[in-house]
């Protein structure tokens, strides 16, 4: 099963169901990929939907998360320290370095500098070219 790692912002973008990336929460709830978050990620997480929506409903989307069988939980040894203008965002970066993920999903600019880096090779796609694979049926 293909390993994925979504940053925060494309989770809250997916998990809406009137999203144009519905069928990417759907895909992973149906078991299509594997999701692979570390203790940092699922505490971003839950920080940022509380923020954004509701306490309610982010405990409800973490707790969907750390109960569907398609999670890996990763715990990053390196620490590559690869997104400088946003060093927050590298705990993204080494969990799917770790987790030797398929796909990192994010339309965060400051990911961009992954593109450009030849070690490691990390397949950066927005939500769009995520839409695009083989994973997501439309």
């Amino acid at each position: 099963m293909n390993p994925v790692v979504i940053d925060t912002n494309c989770l809250l973008q997916i998990i809406a169901r009137r999203s144009p990336y519905r069928p990417i929460w759907d895909a992973f709830l149906a078991g299509k990929f594997q999701l692979c978050v570390s203790n940092e990620i699922l505490e971003e997480y839950q920080e940022i939907l509380e923020k954004q929506i509701t306490l309610s409903i982010a405990e409800n989307v973490v707790l969907l998360i750390l109960n569907q069988k398609n999670v890996t939980f990763v715990d990053p040894h390196f620490r590559l320290g690869l997104i400088t203008t946003d060093p927050d965002d590298n705990k993204f970066v080494d969990c799917a370095f770790a987790a030797g993920a398929d796909y990192l999903v994010s339309e965060d600019s400051h990911f961009n500098v992954l593109r450009t880096i030849p070690f490691p090779q990390l397949h950066l796609v927005t939500l769009d070219e995520f839409m695009q694979t083989r994973l997501i049926e439309k």
